[in-house]
């Protein structure tokens, strides 16, 4: 298989963790691809010149990590990552989203900071960041009512590549205060070898 991936992205990292959580990394070359600038070539292989992509053995190309992540758990007839029917299963879904839409808050601030000053939408900064503190103040909520599991399934993958993104890109921001239950959820979490070994300094 081949996993085309930019070395920052925090979506790339999620399914690298997934990857490994797996036992599936040594199955994957890593092929790097700059989603700024997509080749022709990649552009035929996904039209959405999107980063993650998968090419996998037989030739087919996926794309979205939500996408990637599941058909890795397939591949590895794994229900851990992705839970069977049930409150577990609903609850890792729940949180991958959040994960994700933290992601998906933060990837465009990043973008738009790096923009001109005269050409920065104040309107859709403020938009950005409100979406990202509702969604640590929601992890924070469950955190302290222990809703967070130990588990490494899709929900708490997503979750810590998200919060490892904030460190990464945006440390001003501090969101770990006002949230202690959900920074030591984080802290504790992170020393595992999907989120240690996956750091983008580290890609």
């Amino acid at each position: 298989m081949k996993l085309y991936y930019s070395p920052m992205s925090p979506y790339v990292r999620k399914v690298r963790a997934v990857a490994i959580t797996l036992g599936l990394a040594d199955r994957i070359e890593q092929v790097p691809q700059d989603p700024r600038e997509p080749t022709g070539a990649y552009r035929a292989k996904n039209p959405l010149a999107r980063i993650p992509a998968l090419e996998t053995d037989d030739g087919e190309v996926l794309f979205d990590s939500p996408v990637i992540c599941e058909y890795l758990a397939h591949l590895a007839s794994d229900q851990a990552v992705y839970p069977p029917a049930g409150q577990s299963r609903w609850r890792a879904l729940k949180q991958q989203a959040i994960g994700d839409g933290i992601m998906d808050a933060a990837v465009p601030l990043r973008h738009e900071a790096l923009r001109p000053e005269a050409q920065r939408s104040p309107e859709w900064l403020g938009r950005l960041e409100g979406m990202i503190v509702s969604a640590l103040d929601a992890l924070e909520a469950d955190a302290a009512a222990d809703r967070l599991s130990d588990r490494s399934d899709i929900g708490t993958l997503s979750m810590a590549c998200a919060l490892g993104y904030l460190d990464f890109r945006f440390a001003d921001m501090d969101w770990r205060r006002g949230r202690p239950a959900l920074a030591r959820w984080f802290d504790g979490f992170a020393t595992r070898p999907a989120i240690a070994d996956t750091l983008p300094a580290q890609i």
